[in-house]
This record gives C-alpha cells, sequence and structure tokens, in this order.
C-alpha cells in the first residue's frame, strides 16, 4: 500500500531533526575540546610523604589449641554399628560401651574447660621464661638468658646523690652548669624505634648497665617488654618496600608476666633492685607485684592484695623495703626478706593514691600524690609508731587520722599542697632535695626543700612550690597519664623528662629551667606519654606511646 502525503511529510521531518541533531552535538564536542585546549591543566600537587610506623618483625604464629566443643549424643551417634539381628544381650553391650565413651568424652571435655579457665585465672606461682614468652612471638629465648647473663658481671647498686649537689653560691656558676646540660641534651636524635609491646605502654625503666641501652616497658594489659635498643638486629628478610628507617632496630623480648593479659593487669611501675639491679620489680592492677631474677630466669610473686589495684611503688636505696600506693587511698610498707603475707598498711587519703615516692638521701620522709588533689609529705617514723590490731599488719580507716590528732603524732604529715585538680605524679630528685610533680590542672610544679628542714621534728615553714609550668596534661582515656620523671643519674644538674601532646619530649631543669625539645615529625606521631633516662649516661633517654611503639634519643652520630 503507498504511503500517503503525511506519511512522506512526517518520515522527512525525522530525517531533517535527526540530521541536525548530530550536527549540534559534534558542534559542542568541538567546542569543549577547543576550550580544554585553551585552559592550561593543573599541576598534580604533590603529596606530602606519610608518616610510617615503624615495621615490627614478621614472625610465624605459633598454633593455638583450641578445647574440644561440646556435641549432642544425637549428633555424635553410636560408634557401634547396629546388628539387627542382635540379642539383648549384645544390645546391653553394646549400649554399655556407648555410654563408658559418652562419659569418657564428658570429663575429657569438662578438664579442657577447667584447663581454659585455669588459664584466666591470676598466677600466684613461680613462672619460668618459658611459661612467660609462650604466647609470644619476639627473639628467642636463648638471646635474653645471654643478656640477663651480661647484666650479672657487675653490681649497679641505685646512686644517690648528695643533699647539697648543685647548690650554687653564684648565679654566674649555675647558668653555666645548666647550659653545659643544655648543651648535651638538646641534639638528641631518635636512633632507635621498636614496637616493644602489643598493647599502650604505661610504665618504663632504663637499666643501670652503662654498655647497652636496655630498657622495660610495661603495657595494659600485664606483658613486660625487655628492648636491647642498640644490639645487632637479624636479617628479617627481603621487604624492599620498606625503608631501613622504618624497620625496627634491636632486639625486644615480651613476657607476660601479670595475667590474665587483660587491663585489669596493667602494670603500672617498674623498679629494678636497689642493691644490685639483678632483679626487676613490677606492680599491676591485678593487685600483685612480682620479682623476674636475671640470675635464675624465674618471676615469683612478692605480694598479693585482694582486687585492689596498685598504682605505684618505690624502693629505698640500699634496703629490703617496698612502699606501694593503691586506688583506694592508702600505701602499704613492706619488707622484702619477710613473708608477702608480712605488711603494713596506712590509710592516707579517702581518695586513689596515684604515686608514692621515697626520699633517696633521706628514706624516712616519702611523698604521696592523691586524686584529692594533695600532695604530702610524710614522716615514716612517725606513721610505724601507730600499733598493729592484734599482731595483723593491717589498721583500720581511721588510724592514721587519730594518730595524727594525737600528741605524739603531730609531725606525722610534715607538709601538704593542694593542687587544683587531681595530682597524677610526685617524685623526689636524686639528691631528695627537690619535688616536681604533675596535675590536671595542666601544670607542673617544682619544691626545693632545705636539708635542715627535715632535720627537725616539726611540719615544714612555708610549704609551696618555687616554680610552676604551664604544660598540657589532658591525656583523656587512651593515653596514659603524663608524669614528670627525674633523671636517676647524680652526676649531673637534675633535670626531668616529661611527654608533650605535640608529639614531643620536654625536658627541664630542677628549677624550671627549659633544656630541651625533642621531636621527630618523619619518625614520630603520636604521644610519648612515658618517659625514662639512663642512670648513668646523660645522652640517653626513652620513650614509648599509645600502641607500643617505643624510641630512644641518644646522639645522631650514634647510628652506624
Amino acid at each position: 500500500m503507498p504511503k500517503t502525503t503525511y506519511e512522506l511529510e512526517r518520515e522527512a521531518n525525522i530525517a531533517r531533526n535527526r540530521a541536525l541533531i548530530e550536527q549540534l552535538q559534534l558542534k559542542s564536542a568541538s567546542a569543549s575540546i577547543t576550550e580544554k585546549a585553551k585552559v592550561p591543566a593543573k599541576p598534580k600537587q604533590q603529596q606530602k610523604p606519610k608518616i610510617k610506623p615503624v615495621q615490627p618483625i614478621k614472625k610465624e604464629k605459633r598454633a593455638v589449641q583450641e578445647a574440644p566443643r561440646r556435641a549432642s549424643a544425637r549428633l555424635r551417634g553410636s560408634t557401634s554399628a547396629v546388628d539387627p539381628d542382635e540379642t539383648p544381650a549384645q544390645k546391653r553391650k553394646r549400649e554399655r560401651e556407648d555410654e563408658d565413651r559418652r562419659r569418657k568424652e564428658e570429663e575429657e571435655r569438662l578438664a579442657a574447660e577447667e584447663r581454659a579457665r585455669e588459664a584466666k585465672r591470676p598466677r600466684h606461682h613461680e613462672l619460668d621464661l618459658e611459661t612467660l614468652a609462650e604466647q609470644e612471638e619476639s627473639e628467642p629465648l636463648s638471646g635474653l638468658s645471654s643478656t640477663f647473663q651480661s647484666l650479672l658481671l657487675a653490681r649497679h647498686p641505685r646512686r644517690r646523690g648528695e643533699r647539697d649537689a648543685f647548690v650554687f653560691e653564684s648565679r654566674k656558676k649555675e647558668d653555666a652548669e645548666v647550659a653545659a646540660l643544655r648543651a648535651r641534651v638538646q641534639n638528641l636524635k631518635i636512633v632507635a624505634r621498636a614496637k616493644v609491646t602489643q598493647d599502650r605502654v604505661y610504665s618504663a625503666a632504663y637499666h643501670p648497665e652503662p654498655t647497652k641501652d636496655l630498657i622495660f616497658f610495661g603495657d595494659k594489659h600485664g606483658q613486660l617488654g625487655l628492648w636491647d635498643a642498640r644490639a645487632p638486629a637479624e636479617e628479617v628478610g627481603e621487604e624492599d618496600d620498606v625503608d631501613l628507617d622504618q624497620k625496627e632496630a634491636g632486639k625486644y623480648w615480651r613476657l607476660q608476666v601479670h595475667w590474665p593479659a587483660t587491663a585489669q593487669s596493667s602494670i603500672s611501675c617498674i623498679k629494678f633492685d636497689p642493691i644490685d639491679a639483678h632483679s626487676v620489680y613490677t606492680s599491676a592492677y591485678d593487685s600483685s607485684v612480682r620479682s623476674l631474677s636475671f640470675t635464675s630466669g624465674i618471676s615469683r610473686e612478692v605480694f598479693a592484695m585482694e582486687k585492689v589495684l596498685l598504682t605505684s611503688m618505690d624502693l629505698p636505696p640500699a634496703s629490703h623495703e617496698m612502699w606501694l600506693s593503691d586506688a583506694e587511698g592508702w600505701i602499704t610498707h613492706l619488707d622484702l626478706r619477710e613473708h608477702k603475707s608480712k605488711f603494713r598498711t596506712y590509710q592516707v587519703s579517702d581518695q586513689k593514691v596515684g604515686c608514692v615516692s621515697v626520699n633517696p638521701t633521706n628514706p624516712t620522709f616519702i611523698l604521696t600524690a592523691s586524686n584529692n588533689r594533695s600532695l604530702k609529705v610524710w614522716d615514716v617514723r612517725k606513721l610505724q609508731k601507730i600499733p598493729a590490731h592484734d599482731g595483723v599488719f593491717e589498721l583500720d580507716r581511721g588510724g592514721v587520722d587519730e594518730f595524727k590528732a594525737s600528741k605524739g603524732g603531730a609531725a606525722t604529715l610534715r607538709a601538704e599542697w593542694k593542687h587544683d585538680k587531681s595530682v597524677t605524679s610526685a617524685y623526689w630528685d636524686p639528691r631528695g632535695r627537690s619535688i616536681v610533680s604533675t596535675s590536671y590542672d595542666d601544670a607542673l610544679r617544682i619544691w626545693d626543700l632545705r636539708p635542715s628542714l627535715m632535720a627537725t621534728d616539726v611540719p615544714f615553714p612555708n610549704f609551696k612550690p618555687v616554680t610552676r609550668i604551664r604544660h598540657n596534661c589532658q591525656t583523656g582515656k587512651w593515653l596514659t597519664m603524663l608524669k614528670a620523671q627525674w633523671s636517676p643519674n647524680p652526676d649531673v644538674y637534675p633535670h626531668f623528662t616529661i611527654g608533650d601532646l605535640d608529639h614531643s619530649l620536654d625536658i627541664f631543669g630542677c628549677k624550671g629551667e627549659f633544656l630541651a625539645k625533642l621531636s621527630d615529625k618523619d619518625k614520630v606521631s603520636a604521644t610519648q606519654a612515658v618517659t625514662c633516662s639512663h642512670p648513668s649516661v646523660v645522652e640517653r633517654v626513652a620513650s614509648g606511646n599509645g600502641s607500643g611503639r617505643c624510641v630512644l634519643w641518644a646522639p645522631a652520630d650514634l647510628v652506624e
């Protein structure tokens, strides 16, 4: 059938419109290309290299044996084939065998569950190195045993300074001493890095051996990391995508000293034996104190309480005594030569005591720092006059307050200073003369006490800080509290280190003199919350952060 005039005209219009659309699209595309050619291309911005964390050594993971899972009798079925023609006697025999098998499997399952529960309970018995390291993938224990043996070649007693050391009659001499120390510490660089512990670093201590850089770090889950920072590292393998300065340095070992591995076992403090440094003490939130002997490689419990979070400890030089503080407001005195059940406790605060410090040159005076905002100086000779009840070395909560109010206890509390907020730490310097405190009111305070004040039997007159330094201490929930730590080296001008929230490490003198701000934005991208210094080498400082990564600050020419 021939097309009508209308249809022919309609098809012609469609063809013209299609041609017009195609022509317009070509022109638009051409114009777009022309415009793009006129506009110069924007140069690509070079991305700043991101700070890479130190890469841990890759090691093979150990196989974990799971406890047998419980299954119903219906799913397990019977192991004996059922004979349709079996006699009643055969059936009874088969059922007895199945019952015996099920009973045996149930006993094995219950035993495995009990072993799993036992593994999660606190450990109060002695532990060897193999047990302490059985869950970890660090260096072989033979290297740790060799390191321990090298520490036994010499005694390293805790040194203390003279009470009048670095007290100058001339301001010029004092300024020269400060300038000399500043020149030694202000150019320290990062010479080693490693992920020493698996979790957040809570505490640290530098071993006094002068030929090594052996630092001990305690983490959030009861793990003690031992880092030989400048030991020659073994070849890990081909890792072409990782720069040399991003690899771990030295060797480290991880020991699960406190158990279970949870936040209830956080290591709050680390101290070496003050007589020879041949063992290390650790206090933890699991209410226990343990000692790891370098001689035997055995960790033993030296003290334990029931559900009391231990926050700090200190040991006087050349003694077998120990002082502990806890979250209930008590301080505890131990004689390490006696059985661990023998101790004396004193309630010195109605809130948590976060720190206790013994005066190294006059151990009869101790410091306490509490959440009730107070820093207190106690006379131990007075505290020890408080009688025990029925021969039990534990006092009621009103014992200290009642004794302070009595005639003979007037000078038990020698001094007190109220901060604006909680006091997180307070420590004596190696001379037993200066005090530095850290508080959540964002200030560091320094006291200077003349030795003549301690020779009296009356409260200290005019006890107030001589210096106040502004310092941000708002660490919050996810960072370890900042604590100003004195250098234990008595041979140099007294100074202390403290982490800064700008990822640096600050060093101050005993009168608040600013000495150095150590930082390296290319290698450190986290707050160095925990710090410690070598007891005999000035140019050595170590620090750790919230992920268990630790760094060693030393002269740059120390790197080979």
